[in-house]
């Protein structure tokens, strides 16, 4: 049986720790989202006014960015993860992680791109 607090074989130590890492980052950012946009926001839930006018303020946007690319790099090294727990060949893994990094790529550039464009309606 594999010990849960150690890599998997062809894991690696660095994207293990970045899991752990991410997963605690997500639970506080996600936490903070939730106080923010269902706690604080009127009959819980923004406008689209308020999340523009939310957006405004510099640091919004910033730490969106960051919760985006944790979350989406978080998912797609645990789908490689559960992946590994299949044994495929050492093949097919260079082109899962190709593909798993130009999904995530496409994914945090046009997360950017939304979030830059929420934050231009603001300024015209």
């Amino acid at each position: 049986m594999q010990n849960l607090y150690a890599p998997k074989s062809r894991e690696g130590f660095g994207l293990w720790l970045y899991k752990i890492i991410a997963g605690v980052l997500i639970v506080l950012l996600l936490g903070l989202h939730f106080i923010i946009n269902h706690m604080v926001a009127p009959q819980g839930l923004l406008s689209w006014s308020d999340v523009v006018a939310y957006y405004q303020n510099p640091i919004i946007p910033i730490i969106e960015v960051i919760f985006l690319i944790v979350v989406v790099s978080h998912a797609l090294i645990g789908l490689r993860s559960i992946i590994l727990d299949l044994n495929p060949s050492a093949r097919l893994l260079r082109l899962l992680d190709g593909l798993f990094v130009v999904v995530g790529l496409a994914s945090i550039v046009y997360g950017i791109w939304l979030v830059t464009v929420v934050v231009s309606f603001g300024k015209a």
